[in-house]
């Protein structure tokens, strides 16, 4: 059997509480390895329309840019989260924080940084909830051109 080679493993985590499982699957796969993890977070820009098609709610209004911070946050916590779960197995984590679609965002980074394998979490939503909400791991099992863990949790949330 061969040896598993994945030096660059990146983490998607979206900051909920099922995403410590992800991050322990992904930790664990570069302690395997010898390899380094890079922990993604994408502050969504996808319900921030477009204002006359030009510009971005949170350049002219307070209420979408304390939001958008919010998120920020948000991604900051979640991406240092893995970082500090890093640590204490003795992994490296590099924390990254991107912001647009996450599906498109996620598929971008973990080509153009050449990642060996991405490990991103689902909550299993079907029907009427993946229809409205999608599905960024189904979009990147579809099109990412780097292969896809998908770690399926059973968590309340």
């Amino acid at each position: 059997m061969e040896a598993i080679n994945f030096k660059k493993i990146m983490v998607a985590t979206d900051g909920s509480p099922c995403s410590g499982l992800v991050a322990e699957k992904g930790i664990e796969l570069a302690r395997l390895s010898g390899g380094k993890v890079y922990a993604v977070y994408v502050v969504s820009t996808a319900y921030m329309a477009p204002i006359n098609g030009d510009s971005f709610p949170l350049s002219v209004d307070p209420y979408w840019e304390s939001i958008h911070e919010a998120w920020e946050k948000q991604g900051h916590e979640a991406v240092n989260s893995v970082k500090s779960l890093g640590e204490i197995k003795g992994i490296n984590v590099e924390p990254v924080l991107l912001e647009g679609n996450p599906s498109e965002e996620l598929i971008r980074y973990a080509e153009e940084e050449k990642m060996d394998i991405v490990v991103m979490g689902t909550l299993g939503k079907t029907g009427l909830n993946r229809l409205l909400l999608g599905s960024v791991a189904e979009n990147l099992v579809r099109h990412s051109k780097v292969p896809v863990m998908v770690v399926r949790d059973k968590c309340d949330l």
